[in-house]
Parts: structure tokens; C-alpha cells; sequence
């Protein structure tokens, strides 16, 4: 399917159809005693949605060598988003008219009193009743999609972290650290102004560090020439470092030659360092406040199959005394697991990669993702003995154009010295 898309695009169509033929279904239900001309209405409303998503399926697929790279974000996620904002609902739906039809199926194999068997009116309302309450049932994730993509996804949330250290150097108590995380920045190309009130609302924070933890693109450099000259204005007294992400190195776009691949990770290279980023790739930096010193390792992308594993952390930590206080930037939470603990001195790791889905709950007490099916560590602070994770959840979006319940991030962590006791 890898090689011809016309049948994976096929598979989906024909995916859409069977869901829009059974929810369809349950609509008839609703509108069977209305006008003609009303029904009518309905089912051209009703059927307009798949026709726009099959209808741009095909055209993206046939149209992909014309349109630039940069930009086939926005025409992808014209389509996600019209399928989230349209399907979840109707996946709701459709498990109340699958009740209803187990209830019919049931008193068909096993007919009850012949009383209650000839009581349409009591037949008629039950179907309705349970019709009805599945459009109510599917109105709640409709307009909590639509709210993610209008403005869910542009709302920046400040978080704010105080951790302490036993061994964290005095001077360095009260350091401020600001954390950013898979920018994405394809996805805001016609958002601009967006990215200008993320770096205003960073900038206000007035950091000592900034650190970016990778993801600054989808797939290829010139997703950040727009961003470019805004990015720059990003501020933070002892300055930005920065590691790459999955996607910073185009393993998700067929590259016409290996030269071509290397060459949009080499301008990405450079344009972060236009940006004022300091990029760390396996190596280390240290800042020293008076008479102490800390340092910030940075590791290239490592993260478990099929994810790329170029991080070599060994040969980071060959750059630094062993008894220093250390700061790693690690693009992928599940390093921490698979290869940084076990490095005891290692005392705080920065990671994001998993957008926390972009879908969540979060109450007082209590924050959930699917994506913790996926990552033990997908989101905020964890610790084992002494030292800490934090995942940040992102501030960009990907694959979906919103954030349900899990808006952007910006981290701020504070050292302190742990208090005498």
C-alpha cells in the first residue's frame, strides 16, 4: 500500500462508506415522518461530507507531486480534521443504533407477549428515544473537536515546576528553565501570527535557558523560512540549546536521493543555528554562574523501533566529570527507560515527541491520554530515586489540526536546592 496509495486511499473510502451507510441508518429514524422535500435536504447535507473527504483523498493522492511540500500539511489537515470532527461523532452514534438493533434482533428471536408485541407506539418512541439520545451522545466530542481546532490548538498553557536537589550547585538556585517542545512548524504555515504569540508569551516568562527538545518541522527545512526571523527573537539570558526529533530528520518523505535527505538535515542545522539555537548532537555545554558550573547534554533522536536510535548518550557523558550536575535534552521519553537511569548522575532529563495525543482529560489530581497506551512516560513529571523526567507535551500538532483537552505547552521548571532538614 506503501507503494501505491490509490488503495490505501480505496481501503479508507470504502472504511467511510460502511460508517456512513450505518449511521445514515439512524438518521432515517429521526426524519422518516418529516416532508420529502426535508428528508431530502437531510440526505444531501448528510452525504456531502463524504463525498469532500473521498473526493480530496483521491485529489491529494493524484495531486501529491504538484503540491509543495511545505504546504501538503494544510490540504492533509483539511481532511483529518473534517474526519475527526465528522466520524468520532458518528462512532458514538452508531453504538446506539447498534443497540437499538440488538433490542429489535432480541425480541425477534424471542417474541414477548403478543400485548406488548402490537404496541408500536411503544416500539416508535423507544427507537426515537434511543436515535436521539445518540445524536446528544455524539454532539459532545463534535463540539469538543471543533473547539480543539479552532482554538484548542492556539491556546499556550504556561506550566510551571519546582524541583528540588540535593546537589544542585547554590548559584544555580532559582534557575529558570524554560522548555519547548515539537513545534511543527509546517502545520502553522497560514498561522503565523500564532507562532509570534508563542514566542511573545515565552519571552514573558523571562527564562535563564531555553531548551527545545526536537520536532522543529514535519519533514523538511523550508517549513521554517517563515517562522524564521520570528524564532529569532526568542530570549533567554544564558542563551537556547536545542536537540533534533524524529521528524527533523525527512524519514517520513521520499527522497529523491540519499544527497537530498542529507541536505535538508544539514539546512535545518544550519537554520536552527540562524535562530540563535545551539543544536547538541551527542555532545555537552556547560554554564557557569560564579564559581559553579552545570551542564546540558543533547542527544540526537533515540526512541524504541521504528523510531531512529542515533543518540549516543555514552559519548555525551564522555564530555563532562562525572560528579557535575547534569541536564539532558532527549527527544524521546522512552530513552529514559531504555538507557539513561541506569546513569545515576544524569539528575534531570527533558523529553516530548508524544503530543500527549493531543487528546486528554485533565482534572485536579488526575491527567489521562491514550497515548499512554502507548508510552509508559507520555506527559509531565516523573521521577525514580533521585532523578526526574519531564515530557513536555508539545506545542505544535500533527496528523490531527487541534488539541482536545491537551492544549500546547510551555515548561517552566525551577531548581532549588533541596531544603535542610
Amino acid at each position: 500500500m506503501r507503494n501505491n496509495p490509490f488503495v490505501f486511499v480505496a481501503i479508507i473510502s470504502v472504511i467511510i462508506l460502511l460508517i456512513d451507510i450505518y449511521s445514515y441508518r439512524g438518521i432515517k429514524k429521526l426524519v422518516n415522518h418529516k416532508s420529502k422535500l426535508f428528508q431530502s435536504f437531510i440526505f444531501y447535507l448528510y452525504w456531502l461530507v463524504p463525498v469532500f473527504l473521498i473526493s480530496g483523498l483521491f485529489l491529494i493522492i493524484n495531486s501529491r507531486n504538484e503540491i509543495p511540500q511545505a504546504n501538503s500539511f494544510n490540504y492533509f489537515h483539511a481532511l483529518s480534521g473534517s474526519f475527526f470532527l465528522f466520524y468520532l461523532p458518528k462512532l458514538v452514534f452508531i453504538i446506539f443504533n447498534l443497540f437499538d438493533d440488538f433490542v429489535l434482533l432480541f425480541k425477534r428471536i424471542f417474541p414477548g407477549k403478543k400485548k406488548f408485541e402490537n404496541n408500536e407506539t411503544n416500539v416508535i418512541n423507544r427507537r426515537q428515544f434511543i436515535t436521539q439520545t445518540g445524536i446528544i451522545a455524539a454532539g459532545l466530542p463534535f463540539l469538543s473537536i471543533a473547539y480543539g481546532i479552532k482554538w484548542g490548538r492556539f491556546d499556550f498553557t504556561i506550566r510551571n515546576k519546582e524541583l528540588f536537589f540535593a546537589n544542585l550547585p547554590s548559584s544555580f538556585n532559582g534557575f529558570r528553565i524554560l522548555q519547548i517542545s515539537d513545534f511543527h512548524l509546517g502545520s502553522f504555515i497560514g498561522s503565523e501570527e500564532k507562532i509570534k504569540d508563542a514566542v511573545n508569551i515565552i519571552n514573558e516568562q523571562k527564562a535563564d535557558i531555553i531548551l527545545f527538545t526536537g520536532d522543529l518541522v514535519n519533514n523538511i527545512s523550508e517549513e521554517i523560512i517563515p517562522f524564521l526571523n520570528t524564532l529569532k527573537k526568542l530570549k533567554a539570558r544564558y542563551g537556547k540549546y536545542s536537540v533534533l526529533g524524529n521528524h527533523d530528520y525527512g524519514e517520513y518523505v521520499k527522497w529523491d536521493s540519499d544527497d537530498d535527505k542529507k541536505a535538508n538535515l544539514e539546512s535545518i542545522i544550519t537554520l536552527q543555528k540562524e535562530m540563535g539555537f545551539d543544536l547538541l548532537m551527542n555532545e555537552s555545554r556547560s554554564i557557569n554562574i560564579k564559581n559553579d558550573e552545570i551542564n546540558f547534554l543533547g542527544v540526537e533522536n533515540w526512541g524504541l523501533k521504528p523510531f531512529p536510535q542515533y543518540g549516543d548518550l555514552s559519548k555525551a557523558l564522555n564530555t563532562v566529570s562525572e560528579d557535575s550536575f547534569k541536564i539532558l535534552l532527549s527527544h524521546d521519553p522512552t530513552h529514559w527507560d531504555e538507557q539513561v537511569l541506569k546513569h545515576t548522575n544524569i539528575d534531570l532529563t527533558f523529553s516530548g515527541h508524544t503530543h500527549g495525543a493531543q487528546f486528554g482529560i485533565e482534572i485536579p489530581g488526575w491527567r489521562w491520554s491514550p497515548v499512554k497506551l502507548r508510552y509508559k512516560r507520555w506527559g509531565g513529571l516523573y521521577k525514580e530515586n533521585n532523578q526526574y523526567l519531564y515530557v513536555n507535551t508539545g506545542i505544535g500538532f500533527i496528523g490531527f489540526p487541534g488539541r482536545v483537552g491537551m492544549p500546547p505547552e510551555i515548561t517552566v521548571v525551577e531548581l532549588r536546592n533541596s531544603p535542610i532538614t
